[in-house]
């Protein structure tokens, strides 16, 4: 088991941080601001304008140490123990640090309220080499003053760094600490290992599991949420795994979803192109696999891509394990097949196509009500594996936002196989579409609104693949 402490340790910009008696789900956003660090802005407080960003030192896809922007409005403060945080009153060291002095020349702030998140990003990113738009994609700017500060980060990109931060990440250490502390009447562990995370469970049910906190953040951060006990997850080995084979992947529930990005990279698709509209990459260094599909929601933009990939979850409890597909985890709204004491330990996605087929055809897609940090108003990922007369032997089409669980079209499924793939073919699976789910109103859409999209996405599926590859489209 974890070993308890009476205090929270972790430094900011250097400086060792010690709190006793503080609530575990305190944000680090409202802990920079009442210790008086306000250079750290408070904005959207859900992880969308980027004005809270600051950066620590975490583990990249390649392994090693990395600054990574993240948003201190969605982390609860058990979460830093034992981390490295850089604020935006840390980074000059007696001189402007080369993002802030671009910034300054480049004249990339206005009002200014935005700037400290836009200088972390363009920080973490420093460090990294990539001083491109994505680096300032979870930021917004108030007074739409992109431009310099697209220049800024151009010119900060020339001088390559060679400063004590860089240093910093050469010794840093990324492992963190297994945790247990008590403080203003809640509980937060932190295990590295998954049977002390399974017995915490059987102590007690009722405890709350966080790995990026990115949604679980969101009620820390608006509604003040009170959890008595918190298990993280971020540390446990065994969810951390990583295994690429000929037949399969299984990426472990704890991974990030910014290591999965640059990790996975061509090898779906569908997986690529929906990792890019999942929110900002602060977000991204956060949130998980398994957190996504944990949650349940109907709107989670992952799941309908891994439906149609055909995922697997492998579950764990004290009892065992038992590796069932992703079709069969969602029971109804915010509800699972997961049994009291279980954890999903990793997610497997099957790389190979049906044995009679030559093309695997694969997309997704998400439409929002802007197009990036936005929830689906529907979301859809579609498989289709043809053989080499253009015949339909697999189809998978999966769905977020029609629905109380995120959902496959399976009655279409079975009726596109042995169908040709042509225009004919999806008319008529577009009739069938409009009637596989009944969809809700509300205020991101109508019913009406939503069955059109659930039929139209596969037509839309149908005219990029034939752009892409007509030899395998029959138009």
């Amino acid at each position: 088991m974890t070993s308890n402490s009476e205090c929270l340790t972790f430094t900011v910009n250097g400086q060792p941080i010690e709190l006793n008696d503080v609530s575990p789900t305190l944000t680090l956003l409202e802990y920079l601001r009442q210790s008086r660090r306000i250079g750290t802005k408070e904005g959207c407080g859900d992880g969308d304008c980027g004005a809270c960003t600051v950066a620590l030192i975490g583990q990249g896809a390649d392994g090693q140490p990395h600054y990574q922007a993240v948003n201190s409005c969605l982390i609860p403060l058990g979460a830093v123990a034992g981390r490295a945080v850089i604020t935006v009153e840390g980074i000059a060291n007696g001189q402007l640090h080369p993002v802030q002095a671009a910034m300054v020349q480049t004249g990339g702030s206005q009002c200014g309220y935005c700037t400290p998140g836009f200088i972390m990003s363009l920080f973490a990113a420093y460090y990294d080499r990539a001083l491109d738009d994505v680096a300032v994609e979870g930021n917004l700017c108030r007074c739409t003053g992109y431009l310099p500060i697209r220049k800024a980060a151009q010119q900060a990109a020339m001088i390559a760094p060679d400063d004590h931060f860089s240093a910093q990440l050469a010794t840093a250490a990324i492992d963190l600490p297994a945790l247990s502390y008590t403080g203003n009447q809640q509980q937060f562990f932190r295990p590295t290992q998954l049977q002390t995370v399974l017995e915490l469970l059987q102590h007690d049910p009722d405890a709350m599991l966080v790995a990026g906190a990115t949604d679980l953040g969101l009620e820390m951060s608006w509604h003040r949420q009170h959890y008595p006990t918190l298990i993280s997850l971020e540390a446990v080995a065994e969810l951390k795994i990583w295994q690429h084979t000929a037949a399969w992947v299984e990426v472990g529930a704890a991974v990030p979803l910014s290591q999965i990005e640059t990790r996975l990279h061509g090898v779906f698709p569908s997986l690529d192109e929906m990792l890019h509209w999942f929110a900002a990459r602060q977000v991204r260094n956060r949130a998980t696999l398994g957190g996504n599909i944990g949650t349940a929601s109907p709107i989670g933009d992952l799941p309908p891509v891994l439906l149609s990939l055909d995922a697997e979850l492998r579950l764990a409890s004290l009892a065992g394990e038992r590796v069932i597909p992703l079709a069969h985890f969602f029971k109804g709204y915010r509800q699972t097949d997961l049994q009291p004491g279980e954890v999903i330990v990793s997610i497997r996605i099957p790389t190979a196509i049906a044995p009679t087929a030559t093309t695997r055809l694969s997309q997704s897609y998400k439409i929002g009500k802007r197009g990036t940090d936005d929830i689906s108003i529907v979301a859809a990922a579609f498989v289709v594996d043809l053989e080499a007369h253009q015949t339909i032997v697999h189809a998978r089409l999966g769905y977020g936002g029609v629905a109380a669980t995120p959902a496959r079209a399976i009655a279409v499924e079975d009726w596109l196989i042995g169908k040709p793939w042509n225009q004919e073919t999806v008319q008529q699976a577009k009739i069938r579409l409009k009637e596989a789910f009944t969809p809700l109103t509300d205020l991101r859409g109508s019913a009406h609104y939503r069955t059109l999209l659930v039929a139209n996405l596969f037509e839309k599926f149908f005219v990029e693949m034939s752009e892409l590859q007509p030899q395998a489209v029959e138009v």
